[in-house]
């Protein structure tokens, strides 16, 4: 006689997973293989996931850290979805190397956001966001050395000494914590009253998302499963923001052979989310793992719907539309 699996409630949040600037830039990349044929390189990881980024490897893709890896070639090149250096584009330019830009829309417009705020507004420019993440050196790239200062915590932005007070603006990382960035963000306001604020929330859509659906949950879980990548920033996130919203246990997986198994004894209701460059693929595969330990049974809570989605660059679209 088979022994009794023990119940497991899931409860699995939504939003998850994959967000419009994600899927966009893994289409672009799938696109320029079928157009343009093997190889295509990519600058960086195209999204913080090994599983995707290995997906692509085996279909011909050619992951670089820089450009002077590239030989001269007239294939495409590829820029990340976190947005690069002015200097990245200007060097591929120099080499002649035909690049498509597959950053996201919303990290573009941070990217416009601290232009105005720099040329036309003469602000020193403020930004919240993680040190050496590819999205901050591509958001601080775009301006002259010395432009744009990096705070990460609140201690920095109570220390924090301005050449000139009065003469502030703040930008974000687009994968933060909310509630940290609030944070630091009232503390830059009460110290510095005239500092400006972007006209909208720097914070994209999906990660705010992600992190309100984990709010929901979290309270009424014994663990909960971030399905993502250690050096994805809002994967990162959102395993502080279970704990933080009173998760006794909450654990970054990448896939199911990950899983600590003796640390989920004793939990009968389990959380269960993914970044926002983690495919849904790797979300059943952690289901289907329980599922073969556990009598399972699935409650998902849905706390917004999306439906964004971004136009590709200009000289894929005719590929997508063959």
């Amino acid at each position: 006689m088979s022994e009794q699996r023990p119940p497991l409630e899931i409860r699995l949040c939504a939003p998850r997973g994959f967000c419009a600037g994600v899927d966009r830039a893994i289409q672009i990349v799938d696109l320029a293989l079928e157009r343009y044929g093997p190889p295509v390189y990519v600058r960086h990881e195209i999204v913080h996931n090994r599983f995707v980024v290995d997906g692509l490897k085996a279909k011909g893709a050619v992951f670089v850290d820089e450009l002077d890896e590239i030989p001269d070639t007239d294939q495409p090149v590829i820029f990340s979805a976190h947005g690069v250096a002015k200097a990245v584009p200007e060097a591929a330019k120099a080499r002649n190397l035909f690049h498509i830009d597959a950053t996201c829309p919303l990290v573009t417009k941070v990217h416009r956001e601290a232009e105005i705020l720099h040329r036309k507004k003469a602000r020193e420019i403020v930004l919240i966001g993680h040190a050496g993440h590819p999205e901050v050196i591509g958001t601080m790239g775009q301006l002259p050395t010395g432009a744009v200062r990096l705070v990460e915590t609140e201690e920095d932005a109570r220390t924090f000494t301005p050449k000139d007070p009065d003469n502030l603006a703040w930008i974000t990382q687009t994968t933060l914590s909310v509630d940290d960035t609030a944070a630091i963000v009232a503390i830059l306001t009460e110290r510095f009253p005239s500092i400006l604020a972007p006209h909208k929330d720097d914070i994209c859509y999906a990660t705010t998302n992600r992190q309100e659906a984990v709010k929901e949950v979290a309270g009424d879980v014994d663990a909960m499963i971030v399905v993502g990548a250690p050096n994805s920033s809002n994967s990162q996130r959102l395993r502080e923001v279970a704990e933080r919203a009173g998760c006794p246990f909450a654990v970054l997986v990448q896939r199911a052979s990950d899983i600590d198994w003796n640390r989920f004894a004793g939990v009968r209701r389990l959380g269960i989310t993914a970044g926002a460059s983690a495919p849904e693929v790797l979300v059943e595969e952690i289901i289907d793992a329980f599922a073969q330990r556990y009598e399972t049974t699935i409650d998902v809570v849905t706390t917004a719907t999306e439906d964004i989605a971004f136009a590709l660059p200009r000289q894929l679209r005719q590929a997508a539309a063959e």
